[in-house]
């Protein structure tokens, strides 16, 4: 993540500059359709590639029925994400390979920052009434507080959809800036838009804007919990926007894909989107996250086959 001095401070809401945004779908899924037809990664520099994707993955569980068991086991993956024997053949042992965090809920995060104990992995929580965004102000800003409490150093936010479907730019603003606050200098703040929920593609931009204007260090697509997901369209958008952003006030914020990527083959096109839309940066962790739970295991499983010539069954690599 960006250090203090060059994390985005955010700027006052400028209303103009979210108004005057215009999106053309034609050309928006033109632009995608090109991705994977153009981009073909093979051999060595693909298997490079998928070792830098699972440093970017925030290895994931948000489920009703997580206990500290699965948080450690969880957390024994992200600190070794890919067999010794793996990281050897590659050539890569020496290394320190590990993923770009472990996210959980708030009431799991005291559970991940034990088992990550001397890693120097990040443990980011999800707060604000995810995924729905529908409880209290207060109470939002509560869970926040108890994340960053309990060890949390990343905190994703959901916004409040309503405010994005009414136009209410202020709203969305002055919420996420209070947000924002609230981390303050204790951990770094991803706000989820949740782009599925939102009625257009120009919605999804100018929520973009409004987002950075009030202090994002990362912007991300969904929660993984509505009915449309990361979808390229979503990410082009997004990192336009985010290109747009860093033109005018010269501050880089991160992007972070998350629901619905669970293949290699779909890490290799929002990679290449990175690089081509925002460039090498953004395909390094302090720029770029994937929000994923069984990606992992289909990355490793692509990296034996690069080693191997074929595949092993999925219980070799078992996410603990």
């Amino acid at each position: 993540m960006a250090s203090k001095e060059n994390r985005n401070p955010g700027m006052p809401l400028n209303l103009d500059w979210v108004m005057r945004a215009r999106v053309n779908r034609s050309a928006v899924e033109r632009r995608v359709a090109s991705l994977p037809k153009r981009r073909s990664i093979k051999k060595e520099w693909q298997a490079a590639w998928l070792l830098r994707a699972i440093s970017c993955i925030d290895l994931t569980t948000l489920a009703g029925d997580d206990t500290p068991g699965r948080i450690k086991r969880l957390c024994a993956k992200a600190r070794q994400p890919v067999r010794h024997d793996m990281l050897a053949r590659l050539g890569v042992l020496e290394e320190k390979v590990t993923v770009g965090a472990v996210c959980v809920y708030p009431s799991r995060v005291r559970d991940a920052v034990e088992a990550l104990d001397g890693a120097n992995i990040p443990v980011a929580s999800v707060a604000t009434g995810f995924p729905a965004g529908q409880t209290p102000i207060p109470q939002r800003v509560a869970e926040i507080e108890q994340a960053i409490e309990a060890g949390a150093t990343e905190i994703d936010i959901v916004i409040t959809r309503t405010h994005v479907l009414t136009g209410n730019w202020k709203a969305l603003y002055d919420e996420i800036k209070r947000f924002r606050e609230t981390c303050g200098d204790s951990a770094h703040m991803k706000s989820i838009l949740a782009t599925g929920d939102l009625a257009t593609l120009k919605q999804v931009y100018q929520a973009s804007l409004v987002a950075m204007m009030a202090g994002s260090d990362f912007i991300k697509t969904s929660t993984g919990k509505e009915s449309v997901n990361a979808t390229l369209e979503f990410g082009l958008v997004m990192t336009r926007a985010i290109r747009e952003y860093q033109e005018l006030t010269g501050y880089k914020v991160g992007f972070k894909p998350a629901g619905g990527i669970s293949k290699a083959k779909q890490t290799l096109a929002w990679q290449a989107l990175m690089k081509e839309e925002l460039g090498v940066e953004w395909l390094m962790p302090d720029l770029f996250r994937i929000g994923a739970s069984s990606l992992l295991t289909d990355l490793e499983r692509q990296l034996y086959h690069h080693i191997t010539g074929h595949y092993a069954a999925r219980h070799h690599m078992p996410m603990g």
